[in-house]
């Protein structure tokens, strides 16, 4: 443990163990089981670190879960849903980085839980879940420019993605191995803005090396229990999650007001 302490941020087991248990969560996700579980990775970590610490150890690990999964899901994608979100997603990310200084991410992630819970009542009111609908530019524009907003400033970017990918209806393998490559790019642009901002150093990089195993098997796991959902099951599912994702960013920006 102090061979661990001495270049890690994990100083104690206690430290290691939560580590453990936001990585693994993470990367369930980043394999295909629900955003539900991503973020709870910085939340989790905050206990034992601060928050923006814990947001940049965590990002070097999304891009290892992000290859791997890129690799799991190769040749499942829809170049369509791409084509009409990630373009717009980079101008979020540009905007993020301009306003970060200025940003509040609890007003973002109070902002995004309330819009995910809206997108849910929607479709439960209209009872439209059934039905898919077709590609849309303007709407696709707007969500990935929110989403990549989001994911930089609040790592909060799933509920805006899902926003418009659910109600295509897509294959669950195709919405799942989009969704990899769409978040796979957005991580990696972010990398720039992140180090100019000075969120790494040799301490967070060799964090997150530790972590790098686990992460590799937690996404890998997520992949399969995906591969064996059907449609049937995936959408209610996704929906559930998309729920608790709302739910749980509505908390924490109430929470981190009233503080």
């Amino acid at each position: 443990m102090q061979l661990i302490a001495s270049f890690t941020f994990f100083q104690d087991a206690q430290t290691l163990f939560v580590a453990i248990i936001a990585v693994f969560l993470v990367g369930l996700s980043k394999g295909g089981l629900g955003g539900a579980f991503a973020l709870m990775g910085v939340p989790i970590l905050s206990l034992v670190m601060p928050p923006i610490q814990a947001a940049a150890l965590l990002l070097p690990i999304l891009l290892m879960m992000d290859a791997i999964s890129v690799w799991t899901w190769r040749g499942w994608f829809d170049r369509a849903t791409l084509w009409y979100l990630l373009p717009s997603a980079m101008v979020g990310i540009a905007i993020g980085a301009l306003t970060a200084a200025i940003t509040s991410e609890a007003f973002v992630r109070l902002i995004v839980g309330l819009l995910a819970l809206a997108f849910v009542v929607r479709m439960i009111v209209m009872r439209t879940g059934g039905q898919p609908q077709g590609q849309r530019r303007l709407s696709g524009s707007f969500w990935g420019a929110f989403a990549g907003f989001t994911s930089f400033v609040a790592h909060a970017g799933g509920p805006p993605f899902q926003v418009y990918a659910l109600p295509l209806k897509l294959d669950p393998r195709l919405y799942t191995g989009t969704s990899v490559i769409f978040f796979a790019i957005i991580n990696l642009v972010k990398v720039g803005p992140y180090a100019a901002l000075g969120h790494f150093d040799m301490k967070t990089l060799l964090s997150a090396a530790a972590m790098l195993p686990l992460a590799a098997i937690s996404t890998l796991l997520g992949a399969m229990i995906i591969k064996r959902i059907n449609a049937q099951v995936f959408y209610p599912f996704m929906y559930v999650m998309i729920t608790l994702v709302g739910a749980k960013l509505v908390w924490d920006g109430i929470i981190a007001f009233w503080l």
